[in-house]
Formats: structure tokens, C-alpha cells, sequence
């Protein structure tokens, strides 16, 4: 339990750092991950108005009949091939990534690979 509070305080320290950096504004909107054990969730942010411009997970109805589990690569990569859809389909290509203080591996990786795929640029 110790070690994983731990792990958890390292990535939100990680997040932190970086989001002094990465900001998203109309042009450029901030692609934000999080994940948990059974889910991934992303969405396109406008840090200038504070909004959620586009929004995709492994819950979203659209998705949860093609998946028999959520918290896998497979999973991940057709959620950023969802959210680029929406994304495009509302005239975003350009993005900024903010992969929330996670190692950019496994799951997050997929995730980016999948929105490249289906039409954004980062």
C-alpha cells in the first residue's frame, strides 16, 4: 500500500512539472490522459477557456461494445483513434500531448499512436 501511495504521489509531482509547461490554447489544445486499472480516458482541453472540447474512454457507449476489457493496449489505441475522429470531425489537427506524469509506454504509447493515426499532429 506504501509503495504504491508513493508511486502515485511521484506521477501527480510528475504532472505537476509538466503542466507548467504544456498548456493547450485554442490553436493547440492539450490532449490529457488518465488511466486507471480498468480504463482509459482522454480528452482535448482549451486551458485559455477552461473547456473540454473533445472527450473519449473506454466507457464511452460507442466503444464498450467492441471491448471486452478496458484497461488493455488494444483499448487504448481505439480510444485515440476515437477521440482524433471527434477531434477532426470539430476541426482540431493540432494538439499538444500531456501524458499526466505517466511513463510514455505501454498504454499511454498506444493511445497517442491511435490519435497519429487517425489524423493529429504532436
Amino acid at each position: 500500500m506504501l509503495k504504491a501511495k508513493s508511486r502515485l504521489i511521484s506521477r501527480k509531482r510528475r504532472h505537476r512539472r509538466v503542466r507548467t509547461k504544456v498548456n493547450g490554447t485554442p490553436e493547440r489544445p492539450r490532449l490529457n490522459v488518465f488511466r486507471s486499472s480498468k480504463h482509459i480516458y482522454a480528452q482535448v482541453i482549451d486551458d485559455q477557456s477552461g473547456r473540454t472540447l473533445v472527450a473519449a474512454s473506454t466507457v464511452d457507449p460507442q466503444l464498450r461494445s467492441e471491448l471486452d476489457r478496458g484497461g488493455n493496449s488494444e483499448a487504448a489505441r481505439k480510444v485515440g483513434v476515437l477521440l482524433a475522429q471527434r477531434a477532426v470531425d470539430k476541426g482540431i489537427k493540432d494538439i499538444v500531448f500531456d501524458r499526466s506524469g505517466y511513463l510514455y509506454h505501454g498504454r499511454v504509447k498506444e493511445l497517442a499512436d491511435g490519435a497519429r493515426e487517425a489524423g493529429l499532429n504532436f
